[in-house]
């Protein structure tokens, strides 16, 4: 039986504004090693941000995700089908989609069953590609306020499924043949406000303030502006990209 875990409906506005993008250079990787370009599933699409990347390319998208309101926050584009579904029921025929994408969620999925849906939809050699990001950079000033947030102040209130992301997935077996990934990064030109508004989207900030009644990111925030200097510059953020592919 699987049980969905919901962490963001309850800001999906601010999960829209604030997460970053990825790369244009990912999709056209996609793309290129993906056997066709007819139909791809983006799972767990959140509000639809990569599903709009990959319908620059791909002739359909289906977008699932089993948060209404993730979904309800999607931008439209008239050939990505946004619907709610968990991972383990895509309502897609059998060996019919030439690449599954799932963007910064496989960590809260029921990976056994996922990958047996993998399995069914999936055509002979469509591509299985799973991604996901840590911990951002910014500068040497910066970064240790940011990791004493993530590591001290929310100690104890991420969800256990963070660690898989911690470690890049290297716990899981993937199935099908491994395809090697280049190396791929996000980034921002951020100010302090932009900076703060990504760290609000954190489900673990989320469960402090709700357990505690005290938002970790008025002590983190005051350190922020001191580091910083005027909030209004603009700063390069940067997410180094753990991709994992592999072919059917």
């Amino acid at each position: 039986m699987n049980t969905f875990k919901d962490h963001f409906s309850s800001n999906s506005n601010q999960y829209q504004r604030y997460r970053p993008t990825y790369p244009d250079e990912l999709y056209r990787w996609l793309t290129a090693v993906a056997p066709a370009t007819s139909l791809a599933w983006d799972c767990a699409t959140g509000t639809g941000q990569a599903a709009i990347q990959l319908a620059k390319y791909f002739d359909e998208v289906i977008a699932t995700d089993g948060s209404e309101q993730q979904i309800s926050q999607a931008t439209t584009v008239d050939n990505i089908n946004f619907e709610v579904a968990w991972e383990t029921h895509a309502k897609l025929a059998t060996s019919s989609v030439d690449l599954i994408t799932v963007a910064q969620a496989f960590h809260w999925f029921n990976h056994e069953m996922f990958f047996n849906e993998a399995e069914r939809v999936l055509k002979s050699d469509g591509v299985l590609a799973i991604w996901s990001y840590n911990l951002l950079t910014v500068s040497p000033d910066i970064d240790p306020i940011i990791k004493d947030l993530y590591s001290n102040s929310l100690n104890g209130y991420w969800p256990e499924e963070r660690r898989l992301v911690e470690e890049d997935y290297k716990s899981i077996t993937f199935p099908f043949l491994k395809l090697e990934a280049p190396s791929f990064q996000m980034s921002k030109n951020w100010n302090l406000s932009q900076l703060l508004g990504y760290l609000g989207t954190w489900s673990a900030v989320k469960r402090y303030t709700k357990h505690t009644g005290i938002n970790p990111l008025d002590k983190t925030g005051n350190a922020l502006r001191e580091a910083w200097g005027d909030p209004a510059l603009e700063r390069k953020v940067i997410w180094p990209l753990n991709v994992r592919a592999s072919r059917k």
